[in-house]
């Protein structure tokens, strides 16, 4: 029987913060119950030019990742920024593929694929993320359009130890929105089956995040749900109480 998946909580900070931020960061680490690193990880992924300063600054249980990273490792690419200068600033992870990425700057699965391979290079932990437009889900498409991006993001030789998928419905980041605890258990089981399908034993390791208006009031019910392994946590990651609140679901 495989071991538990261990709860990941990750805090995406998006273009929000400052050099003031490191006063919330303080709060969180000060806040977090002292039995919380023993059950599960918690990650703060501020902006590229806050990292270095955040990251450097005393031990604590809180780890530190990046918001996406260029697929080459340098180079004339103005504006961008390598996983490897990720990794020197202090960052073990790196989110990739997220809506706003993919919907901006129109970034498909195949740059995905290749911006995995590059975190792999540099030694970060990719966290991919997978979602569908409202409608999508109308369409009744849901599944079948997140299993695509899984198939087509992903490399292979992905493992429980060097990828973390996180499912994010476009239509509730940031609207208040969720789908229902339901609606999440239908989702991260197509997810966990294509992950299965094809890397076998690892792909029951792989940890599933849920993101998307994920708030201190409905964390512990979607913590809850079966292949939930954590919460990608946006604009409540912000605020130390609100953060906390959500880390503090898992116990």
């Amino acid at each position: 029987m495989a071991a538990p998946r261990r709860v990941l909580i990750v805090g995406n900070w998006k273009m929000n913060g400052s050099r003031q931020s490191k006063q919330e960061l303080e709060a969180m680490v000060k806040g977090l119950n002292p039995a919380f690193s023993s059950v599960a990880d918690i990650m703060v992924c501020p902006p590229a030019i806050l990292l270095a300063e955040l990251a450097g600054g005393a031990v604590s249980p809180i780890r530190f990742g990046g918001q996406d990273c260029h697929h080459n490792a340098s180079g004339a690419h103005t504006g961008d920024i390598s996983a490897e200068m990720l990794k020197e600033s202090g960052a073990d992870s790196v989110i990739l593929g997220h809506s706003e990425r993919r919907a901006d700057h129109g970034e498909g699965d195949a740059i995905v694929h290749a911006k995995v391979k590059a975190a792999w290079r540099a030694g970060l932990l990719p966290i991919v993320c997978v979602g569908e437009t409202l409608e999508q889900r109308d369409a009744d498409e849901a599944a079948a359009v997140v299993a695509r991006q899984v198939r087509q993001s992903i490399p292979e030789g992905a493992t429980g130890e060097n990828l973390v998928v996180a499912y994010e419905p476009i239509w509730a980041i940031g609207t208040g929105r969720t789908p229902t605890p339901e609606d999440v258990a239908q989702v991260h089981a197509s997810i966990r089956h294509v992950l299965n399908e094809r890397f076998g034993e690892e792909g029951e390791k792989i940890r599933i995040l849920y993101g998307g208006s994920v708030k201190p009031e409905n964390a512990k019910t979607l913590l809850a749900v079966a292949n939930v392994d954590g919460a990608l946590v946006g604009g409540a990651s912000l605020k130390a109480e609100d953060f906390l609140g959500i880390a503090h679901a898992a116990l």
